[in-house]
């Protein structure tokens, strides 16, 4: 006996004045066993079609064109199993893809999928008919685009619930490795192939990285940040990771040419106050180094209200040495005070006693007992030497921070008395 199903009001059809609600034959019992019976061969015949006219399939493994197979044949299964319940359309074009869900939404994608769908919606299209018994053959038609549509949704909805899941497990990771960064101890650093890490999160691993960071901005949610923030820097072709973390917005940014330039890409997406950026290192492996760097010049920063924003925290070494960073220290002694040192005694004396006599060329030109010629020209050689101008103001507090920790450095540290009678 034949079976019917009726359309659902929205596609009722309307006539005249009145709606005349339209009734869908499906196929018979007879013609459900012949199409039954021929699954093997459609399903086989799907395959031989999608090798024909797909190129990218031909280039597929044969364990991933062998998923492909078994969703072909699964899709048949429960184009039948409709046909009979096509109340169950949901669930049974849902098994469909319960083949291999994981396996097709990494290897192949949903353009591709939609294409291999095409190729077996052709078959079925070309062969059922000629299946079908006597006064079937418009009901088998009918069934087949009724059923190709719900396959395309169920496609949709496996993409869509995979991209939900990428989507989670992604930011789940993000703020981990972003936690990591923070404390100095990202999985970055281990041995566990972080190459493997950041292709996880979209990485190409290539270029230097940098790392930017500064508060957050207060008038929008966290989430909102960070998306803006990937917005940002995907719009420029920067891999990006980015967190925010006790009221600091943390962001490093992979494939850079130029830090400053990066920095200043996403700069928008940063709150009120400082923006510090730790320059660049030539791998992702020194992703925990410029983090250091840029939260070290951002606790600094507070000193230098005038900062340019953002600022390279290099610029900051004055600062970050006055908050403790012994790298900052190091860094300061060796670039400006050490150079000086090395250049001869003439050119330390000069702009130690420039910098005593509060900038004044021709007091420190009388302590010298040389002309005021002779100190510019000494000064011009400072700041050749060391890279900082003394005439300027931020050079000279600069020389001046990194004289006194050299000098310290040189003295050694301090000798502990012990007093016996204690």
């Amino acid at each position: 006996m034949a079976t019917t199903s009726a359309i659902p009001p929205a596609s009722a059809h309307a006539a005249g004045d009145g709606a005349e609600q339209r009734v869908e034959t499906m196929p018979t019992e007879a013609t459900i066993r012949r199409i039954e019976q021929s699954s093997g061969a459609l399903a086989t015949r799907s395959v031989a079609r999608m090798d024909e006219e797909l190129i990218w399939f031909r280039r597929l493994p044969a364990d991933q064109r062998s998923w492909v197979t078994l969703v072909a044949q699964a899709g048949i299964a429960s184009f039948v199993a409709w046909l009979r319940a096509p109340e169950d359309a949901t669930r049974l074009t849902g098994d469909v893809f319960g083949t291999a869900p994981r396996e097709l939404t990494r290897r192949v994608s949903l353009r591709q999928t939609v294409e291999l769908v095409r190729q077996t919606i052709a078959v079925v299209e070309e062969q059922v008919p000629a299946l079908a018994v006597s006064g079937d053959g418009q009901a088998v038609v009918d069934a087949v685009l009724r059923f190709s549509r719900e396959i395309a949704f169920a496609a949709a909805l496996v993409y869509a619930t995979a991209a939900e899941t990428r989507g989670a497990w992604d930011a789940r990771l993000e703020a981990l490795v972003i936690d990591g960064l923070v404390r100095g101890e990202s999985t970055l650093t281990s041995q566990r192939s972080p190459a493997s890490q950041l292709a996880a999160l979209g990485w190409r691993n290539e270029g230097a990285v940098t790392a930017v960071t500064g508060s957050t901005r207060l008038d929008r949610d966290p989430a909102d940040v960070l998306d803006g923030v990937h917005r940002a820097a995907r719009r420029r072709g920067y891999d990006v990771l980015a967190g925010v973390h006790g009221g600091r917005l943390l962001v490093v940014l992979g494939g850079v040419d130029n830090a400053l330039a990066a920095a200043t890409a996403i700069i928008d997406e940063f709150g009120a106050g400082p923006v510090v950026f730790g320059g660049a290192e030539p791998t992702a492996a020194g992703a925990v180094a410029v983090t250091a760097v840029a939260l070290s010049g951002l606790r600094a920063a507070a000193a230098w209200p005038g900062a340019p924003r953002p600022v390279s925290a290099d610029d900051l070494l004055p600062e970050r040495s006055l908050v403790g960073d012994a790298t900052a220290r190091a860094q300061l002694i060796k670039s400006v005070y050490r150079p000086l040192v090395a250049s001869g005694a003439v050119l330390l004396e000069t702009v130690v006693s420039y910098l005593d006599s509060g900038r004044a060329l021709e007091s420190a030109a009388r302590q010298l007992f040389v002309h005021t010629n002779t100190v510019r020209y000494r000064l011009r050689r400072v700041a050749e030497v060391c890279g900082q101008a003394p005439t300027e103001p931020r050079g000279a507090f600069t020389i001046q921070i990194a004289i006194a920790l050299g000098r310290l450095a040189d003295a050694g540290p301090e000798p502990v008395t012990v007093d016996p009678g204690r």
